[in-house]
């Protein structure tokens, strides 16, 4: 065997992938320079059979000491079988296959669904839908807990939208800030301020960044635009026709980051028995504090997030002059109580949209491309669920090292879209086909009216991305 020795080398020795065999290879390099290839692989077979006796192993110490703890940590015991999910859509990317497989692993795991916008995430797949055994999974939430949608149509028809460009785009440049830990000088005012913020210790030491950012955007692909609303039928107490909109997309800012950060960490902790590729799908028995206590702060989140919301729409629709004549709000990245097949279940919606019968909903494209309001058909397969996009094709860096907007703009002018701001990886190029997307879920929801991006908002470029 040569001094360059391989993953697959330590697997042959005995070693199981893992931890202990990245430490092993960490720790050869510096070794090699007092020991030859032979006695490398003596001394590393030493370690492998007696790790408590070369606890003090001049070169190997380290290795010594995690092979060490994975002796002495609980063994993992997954389902028998992995739970049932079912999977919509073609052509979906194979890291976010292997972990809705990975998720159907767990003990809790009930039933799950992969919805056709789905791509890599932290644990669950973006786009991921798993129904668990009375716990919560902080991961299988989502780092920005309670993302959500929220359109407004307005009392002014579509044809006003070149005539009132300026105090629109005034509105999207003034009423509400994007970019990372932004705050409003002189905060804004809302009941949910006056919610109990002691439910956990996160959301009680975060009250004032939540009070600073209420009513704020954030960064990633969180965006707020006008668009035109298209109705073809008589729905949401409205006759068929064009009207100006406002679409919203942004969760809980900062405070529900930090939330997600503590109580997934905090959830790893209660799980060292999970293999390394399950660490991020580890859970909170909703029987214990720690359970209880990130559920009343998620639940707090949800609150949060609407209000943000709410105040930009508020804002948004003074500024211009207009009435909000219909609305139309959802969430995704969120955990709800729930009762599936006869049984109590916890459904984690990461980047899925609740599709239960009649329940509407806002599903975007791209900033080129139209989004839908949808009404859910209910289907169990799905666990009452759809898309809560077009899903992304491609990482943020491989976006940005493909894309420049000298290339981008053809697209924006010919969808007639009026960019505001935004990074390149958000160009629209970076997302699926959203009717490819809406074709593959039509057993999942109903189309009731379209919505076309016209004046778009997002953060500025080079902004680190919240969702």
């Amino acid at each position: 065997m040569s001094r360059k020795f391989t993953g697959d080398d330590l697997i042959a020795l005995g070693f199981t992938p893992g931890r202990a065999v990245g430490i092993a290879l960490r720790l050869i390099r510096p070794a090699s320079k007092v020991l030859d290839a032979d006695a490398l692989v003596r001394e590393l077979k030493a370690v492998l059979a007696d790790p408590i006796g070369n606890a003090a192993h001049p070169q190997f110490a380290e290795l010594a000491l995690a092979l060490r703890e994975a002796l002495e940590r609980p063994t993992f015991i997954e389902r028998p079988e992995p739970a049932p999910y079912r999977v919509w859509g073609d052509g979906i990317e194979a890291q976010a296959a292997d972990q809705m497989r990975q998720a159907a692993r767990l003990p809790i795991a009930v039933s799950g669904a992969l919805m056709p916008d789905a791509h890599l995430g932290y644990g669950l797949p973006i786009g991921g839908v798993l129904a668990t055994d009375n716990a919560v999974i902080p991961y299988a939430v989502g780092v920005d807990i309670a993302c959500r949608m929220r359109l407004s149509v307005f009392d002014i028809p579509a044809g006003d939208l070149v005539r009132l460009n300026e105090p629109l785009v005034r509105a999207l440049q003034r009423e509400t800030k994007f970019g990372v830990g932004v705050e409003f000088k002189k905060p804004l005012e809302h009941e949910v301020l006056e919610e109990d913020w002691s439910v956990s210790p996160i959301t009680r030491k975060s009250f004032e960044k939540a009070r600073g950012q209420l009513g704020t955007s954030g960064s990633g692909n969180h965006f707020v635009e006008f668009g035109i609303f298209t109705l073809d039928h008589p729905d949401l107490g409205l006759e068929p026709g064009r009207y100006l909109s406002l679409l919203s997309h942004s969760g809980s800012r900062g405070t529900g980051a930090a939330v997600a950060d503590f109580y997934s960490k905090l959830a790893m902790t209660r799980h060292p028995e999970l293999p390394d590729e399950l660490r991020r799908l580890s859970w909170l028995s909703l029987d214990d504090a720690d359970g209880q206590e990130y559920w009343a702060a998620m639940n707090l989140m949800g609150q949060y997030a609407s209000a943000n919301h709410a105040l930009i729409h508020q804002r948004v629709t003074q500024a211009i002059g207009a009435i909000c004549i219909a609305s139309v709000e959802n969430h995704h990245n969120f955990a709800w109580k729930e009762s599936h097949g006869g049984r109590d279940v916890i459904v984690h919606r990461k980047g899925a949209t609740p599709a239960g019968k009649g329940v509407l909903g806002v599903i975007p494209g791209s900033m080129a491309t139209p989004g839908f309001v949808v009404r859910g058909k209910g289907s169990e397969p799905s666990l009452q669920s759809a898309s809560h996009g077009a899903g992304r094709l491609m990482s943020r860096t491989a976006a940005r090292n493909m894309f420049r907007w000298n290339h981008v703009k053809p697209t924006l002018e010919a969808a007639g879209v009026q960019l505001l701001s935004a990074g390149i990886d958000e160009a629209p190029g970076v997302y699926k086909d959203i009717h490819e997307v809406m074709k593959a879920q039509s057993d999942l929801v109903e189309v009731v009216a379209r919505f076309d991006p016209k004046i778009v908002k997002m953060a500025e470029a080079g902004e680190r991305p919240e969702d």
